[in-house]
């Protein structure tokens, strides 16, 4: 069949036909699309013995995980740079709702985890407990639209930024809850 016949038989003349597929085509994200408001950036969670809050956005994770009443918080990059893949240990730096394209600063939007022990096994990750890892749930609870996490050390002229990462928000404040609901 023709494509005008296709149209003729539909009832619907060919350019109207040509310019709705064109809008669907403006209107529909790509298939390939991986900003904060894909089905891959939603909080997940797994119960069970130890309860995890999680994101996975393919090159690193986040978390949150109650092991034995304690609350941790970890970070893990599956292929870190260089100077992580050698440091023992580096801060941490937590942003809500970054501005595209900013970078981790010492100003009242971040926190910081100073000089947590790195694990080098498949990547490289670290592991907060305690206090602030309940305030990192907080600030993670209270994202709207992304949270940045990345590795920092001091520089000359301010922080050196290595492996940071853009996770989504949406669902953190009641998967995170769920984690926090099981932790004394």
């Amino acid at each position: 069949m023709r494509s005008g016949a296709f149209a003729a038989a539909l009832g619907v003349p060919m350019r109207n036909l040509f310019a709705a597929a064109f809008c669907l085509l403006l209107v529909t994200p790509s298939l390939g699309e991986t900003g904060p408001e894909t089905a891959a950036q939603t909080w997940r969670y797994e119960g069970g013995a130890t309860p995890i809050a999680w994101l996975d956005n393919g090159d690193a994770q986040f978390q949150f995980a109650c092991r034995g009443g304690q609350l941790a918080m970890g970070y893990w990059v599956r292929q870190p740079t260089p100077p992580v893949a050698k440091a023992t240990a580096l801060s941490l730096a937590i942003t809500p709702d970054p501005a595209p394209g900013s970078k981790p600063a010492a100003d009242a939007n971040t926190s910081f985890a100073q000089d947590m022990p790195l694990i080098h096994l498949e990547g490289s990750s670290a592991i907060v407990r305690g206090p602030v890892a309940r305030q990192w749930a907080k600030i993670a609870q209270g994202a709207r639209a992304g949270i940045r996490i990345g590795f920092v050390r001091q520089a000359g002229s301010g922080l050196d930024v290595l492996d940071s990462h853009v996770f989504g928000a949406r669902g953190s404040k009641t998967t995170i809850a769920q984690v926090l609901a099981k932790c004394s």
